[in-house]
């Protein structure tokens, strides 16, 4: 996940560590926050894989600067687009995803999103299964996956909000036949959902 977020950001332009950490917080609006700890170690891998490149800075401090190689843009792709993993891991991980969709194509950005939200309504249902079948837990636990069934379907409601921005955004740019074929379509499946 840190090798996602830190190609992302030397997509953008070079950096050195502390701009990353910095930039790594302030794109992700404070949800994630990399310890230096870990950060370093990423890039000297992210190096050694020739993903990223090193260069001693100038002034006084001299602090090395990073930059990404054709092998690191073709891995952040990669890794932009794949498969999510099981666990709950995989929210954060999408988290970081999503901060860097603006590099794929519109109908790659719908199928992640979709593919997201399909998962989320199989944790959804798994959940509400839970509900109905827990007779022996407590107050607490039941207000815990209560919670968890509240902030999933908010999570998909939210999805379902920018897999419609997306469609529509994408329906704006498309040639005029294109946006009434789409337009069309997006209709009937309105319709049957």
């Amino acid at each position: 996940m840190i090798e996602l977020a830190i190609l992302g950001l030397l997509k953008e332009r070079p950096m050195h560590g502390y701009q990353l950490s910095r930039e790594l917080s302030d794109q992700l609006g404070g949800l994630w926050r990399v310890s230096f700890g870990s950060l370093y170690p990423s890039l000297r891998r992210l190096e050694r894989q020739g993903a990223i490149t090193s260069e001693a800075g100038t002034g006084a401090r001299r602090k090395t600067v990073y930059a990404i190689t054709e092998e690191g843009e073709r891995m952040f792709l990669e890794l932009l687009e794949e498969a999510p993993q099981e666990g709950q891991t995989e929210d954060a991980r999408f988290r970081v995803r999503l901060a860097f969709f603006r590099y794929l194509p519109p109908e790659t950005r719908v199928r992640l999103l979709e593919r997201r939200r399909n998962a989320l309504d199989t944790r959804l249902a798994e959940i509400k299964s839970h509900l109905r079948d827990a007779g022996t837990t407590d107050d607490y636990q039941r207000a815990l996956v209560d919670h968890a069934r509240a902030a999933t379907e908010a999570d998909i409601a939210w999805l379902n909000q920018l897999i419609r921005n997306e469609r529509l955004r994408s329906e704006i740019t498309a040639p005029v036949g294109e946006r009434r074929r789409a337009s069309a379509t997006l209709r009937r499946k309105e319709r049957t959902t």
